[in-house]
């Protein structure tokens, strides 16, 4: 099989698994302008792959991602038999390795979600207001959202009598329904109020959260909006960390406590982790993985699951 014909055949065979794989495409597409589209794939040499990965100046991130979607390529092609060899280099330098998520504390999202604070951090707020940004920032947290999910809800996506949120084709092109717990369906109840009274539309197909104006929240604004509230909540990062906490580490601390939740609950975590995966939307496990960052606590509870298997207690 020519080159060109390999590469649609496994972008149209990632695409039909669930994968959105637009970035990924255009790389394999750009990719044929270094090798010869219309030759086998076993033409391919090292030194095309080395001419498409290099980049002026130190190791990019950009360039791994590259490796990573010709790998990915060539693993396709060899299985299927039309390549029998990887002309990928064996030598391909790390990436730098990229800063872990925040994890906030219990103490930390009290802070951030408390009212007072959040409408001193919003005084003389031209768009987004208090209560819709306080709304936005327990649907992250609470539903484990991403914050394109959570901006692009509609009133129809929110179905208060049975407490679930309908999650329209987002990162995988797929939908799912995502239950919410009492707490945050009443604090979705209570937003309906002001949501009224601020004059945003109420239409099914209305957004859930909008700017004063109706708009769809922006990132830049509520980026801005949640480096103020960290400023007066007193929530920065300690010990020399890189980053500073960010809008999606409210996703990854979700992901965290409700895995150290079970843990304390005695909980079969294996047979959970698929249950928490198909919540937060990934395609598989290995995208749940990259939230479970092992934090203190989470380490205690499971070294206590463990020592309790040791002593004879049952399966860890």
């Amino acid at each position: 099989m020519m080159l060109r014909e390999a590469i649609e055949q496994y972008i149209r065979w990632r695409q039909a698994h669930g994968a959105r794989f637009s970035t990924g495409a255009n790389l394999l597409r750009r990719f044929l302008e270094y090798a010869d589209g219309d030759a086998a794939c076993d033409t391919v040499v090292t030194a095309h792959v080395l001419a498409f990965l290099t980049d002026k100046g130190p190791l990019t991130r950009h360039r791994q991602n590259k490796y990573y979607v010709l790998a990915g390529f060539w693993r396709h092609a060899i299985s299927r038999g039309h390549a029998s060899r990887s002309p990928l280099p064996d030598n391909e330098p790390r990436a730098p390795v990229r800063p872990p998520p925040y994890i906030y504390s219990r103490d930390e999202l009290r802070r951030l979600f408390d009212p007072t604070t959040v409408e001193m951090s919003r005084r003389g707020a031209a768009q987004l207001d208090a209560a819709t940004f306080r709304t936005l920032l327990l649907l992250l947290y609470g539903a484990g959202l991403r914050f394109s999910e959570a901006t692009g809800l509609t009133l129809a996506d929110v179905d208060l009598s049975e407490d679930v949120l309908t999650i329209r084709a987002t990162k995988f092109y797929k939908s799912r329904l995502v239950p919410i717990g009492p707490q945050l369906a009443a604090v979705l109840a209570s937003y309906m109020a002001p949501r009224r009274r601020g004059g945003l539309a109420q239409g099914e197909t209305s957004f859930l959260l909008a700017n004063r104006n109706g708009t769809r929240l922006a990132s830049s604004t509520v980026q801005s909006a949640f480096d103020s509230l960290r400023r007066v909540a007193g929530v920065h990062r300690t010990g020399g960390g890189r980053r500073s906490p960010r809008l999606h580490d409210l996703r990854h601390s979700f992901a965290v406590h409700s895995l150290t939740a079970w843990y304390r609950e005695g909980a079969d975590v294996q047979r959970r982790l698929p249950l928490l995966s198909t919540y937060l939307g990934h395609a598989d496990l290995e995208g749940t993985k990259v939230y479970l960052t092992m934090t203190p606590e989470l380490l205690h509870q499971a070294s206590l699951r463990f020592k309790h298997y040791a002593e004879g207690g049952g399966d860890a």
